[in-house]
């Protein structure tokens, strides 16, 4: 009765509707007890049925969802089929053993938008095609890793940017030390065994991504490519670093910036300049370069660049 007013046909508020009354000009089935349509929580009962079985092991949705469309899921669900409502998958009844209907369940926190919730109410709403435009799309996963799922996500360009900057220093690692082969599990270091611990700990991402950067910190003070292959290996565990760290560094150009070819001839041309003692050109055309975000890095080995 907190959101609405109870139905006066219920013999209790907490009572939840499998099948509703049909009222006129609403869409109808006949069933046994008149016509009518499926409640809210039946569908997500029956879908998931349908999609994953009687039994799966993770169910996700937004923190409001628990109470009471959760709980009136897991109700009905558990039910009809006769499994457990439990984390174990073990449980006996009169000495069987009978499977959870959901072994895990995660109610993630909203995306915040200026302090508000983001909603189409408040006219604050975006989808992910639009933020695509102008976040590659793993810097898009990267920023909401480095949150908790249960936590509210507070989002904006200056968060993106950062989140941006952050993961290209983990590439900009990887570019300059480049990755050995790398036997994962639990137990081969101690940087393997804080990452597992964090992920296994409710899916602690936060504490997971902390431990790359110190690995990365490690990395970079001893260039040791096996280190290396471990900070590879651990980034792919939550989809990240798996791209060859040139290819997203330099990325690909935006709608009106310049492509990699242009970039490549810009570099040239200011590579001739320089031979030829021609400061004002070589500089020109590295102030182009800045204006387009382009960051050259000069060293022994010739020019390489990344997209800033």
């Amino acid at each position: 009765g907190e959101r609405v007013e109870v139905d006066s046909f219920k013999r209790d508020p907490l009572d939840f509707v499998l099948w509703k009354a049909a009222k006129a000009g609403e869409p109808a089935w006949e069933s046994p007890w008149g016509n009518g349509r499926p409640g809210w929580h039946i569908e997500c009962s029956a879908m998931s049925e349908n999609l994953f079985g009687d039994t799966f092991d993770i169910h996700g949705g937004g923190a409001d969802l628990q109470f009471p469309h959760h709980e009136n899921e897991i109700a009905q669900s558990v039910g009809a089929t006769g499994h457990t409502c439990g984390h174990d998958h073990a449980q006996t009844h009169h000495g069987q053993s009978i499977a959870s209907h959901v072994k895990y369940w995660l109610h993630n926190g909203f995306i915040r938008v200026d302090g508000e919730k983001m909603s189409k109410s408040l006219g604050n709403f975006f989808t992910i095609r639009e933020v695509l435009k102008q976040y590659d799309p793993e810097v898009v996963r990267f920023f909401i890793l480095r949150a908790h799922y249960r936590s509210p996500l507070n989002y904006s360009d200056a968060h993106l940017d950062d989140a941006k900057g952050a993961l290209t220093r983990l590439y900009t690692t990887l570019k300059n030390t480049p990755a050995a082969a790398f036997d994962l599990s639990e137990n081969a270091n101690g940087y393997t065994r804080r990452f597992y611990a964090a992920m296994n700990d409710d899916f602690g991402t936060v504490e997971a991504v902390a431990v790359l950067f110190e690995l990365a910190g490690e990395v970079n003070k001893t260039n040791d490519a096996h280190l290396a292959g471990c900070l590879k290996a651990l980034g792919g565990i939550i989809g990240l670093l798996q791209r060859d760290p040139i290819e997203f560094l330099q990325g690909g150009a935006a709608s009106d910036g310049l492509s990699n070819e242009e970039i490549e001839d810009l570099i040239a041309r200011r590579r001739q300049a320089r031979a030829d003692k021609n400061w004002v050109e070589s500089d020109r055309i590295r102030d182009l370069l800045n204006e387009h975000k382009i960051i050259l890095e000069d060293n022994a080995g010739g020019t390489t660049w990344r997209r800033g």
